[in-house]
């Protein structure tokens, strides 16, 4: 199974989990999440590429793979990701090179399935 995969599979069976406790807080602010992504002033492209940066200088793995998996199906290019992790790299400094490593890896198994 490949880490895209494996990936997904995880988040999907845990919110499924989470959403079938029916915890009223929890579900607000899975909604508020999704409502913040929404196209508004910023385009969804736009919002994804920020989000991306803003996980990379929190550390946060998952969500790096989750706002990699939504730039990739914005049709986002190499070139800008690398832009975008360049600016999180810079923001953050070199405690987020690690997380770039698994970044690209994960950027470039998105990358190999679809070519698959």
């Amino acid at each position: 199974m490949s880490i895209v995969q494996e990936f997904n599979d995880y988040r999907a069976k845990m919110n499924e989990k989470i959403m079938a406790a029916d915890n009223k807080v929890l579900k607000r602010f899975f909604n508020l999440d999704t409502n913040a992504y929404a196209e508004g002033a910023l385009d969804v492209k736009t919002k994804e590429i920020v989000g991306l940066a803003c996980s990379m200088v929190l550390r946060c793995d998952d969500c790096i793979k989750y706002h990699l998996g939504k730039c990739h199906e914005l049709k986002i290019t190499t070139a800008e990701m690398y832009e975008a992790f360049s600016i999180a790299n810079l923001i953050g400094g070199s405690i987020v090179i690690p997380h770039l490593r698994r970044a690209v890896e994960y950027w470039e198994a998105l990358q190999s399935e679809e070519n698959v």
